[in-house]
């Protein structure tokens, strides 16, 4: 099967080997999304910015491989502090409350940089091939 690949341009993913997302004929994976825009941490000490910001860059990628949000059957938020927790789901049930995938939301001693509150990686499943 063929492969679709998604870059943002970020400088880890050249180093690190990596893309933002992939799909594979129905199936698409996003990598962990954090809340970085040009080397910048968006929404620092505001975990709810972050994650709206992460779920618009997943948004976008998704759409890059023509799909979107509703495609999205699962969800793994990676949180710095679970006392932010219920900042962070209100962020997520924004873009999912109507779609309602399967979530997981574990607390991790560190990110990447220690100003990124949440990271966040989605899976999809698509019906349908993509035009080629």
């Amino acid at each position: 099967m063929s492969r679709k690949r998604v870059f943002t341009g970020s400088p880890w993913e050249p180093v690190v080997g990596y893309c933002r997302a992939i799909r594979i004929g129905n199936r698409i994976e996003v990598a962990g999304t954090t809340a970085m825009q040009n080397g910048e941490v968006i929404g620092v000490d505001d975990a709810y910015a972050q994650t709206l910001f992460i779920l618009q860059t997943i948004e976008k990628a998704l759409r890059e491989l023509d799909a979107d949000l509703t495609h999205v059957v699962r969800t793994r938020m990676f949180v710095t502090d679970i006392s932010q927790w219920e900042e962070i789901g209100k962020a997520h049930g924004e873009f999912f409350s109507e779609i309602q995938p399967v979530a997981t939301m574990v607390e991790v001693k560190a990110l990447i940089d220690p100003l990124l509150l949440v990271e966040i990686e989605v899976e999809a499943h698509v019906d349908e091939q993509p035009a080629t």
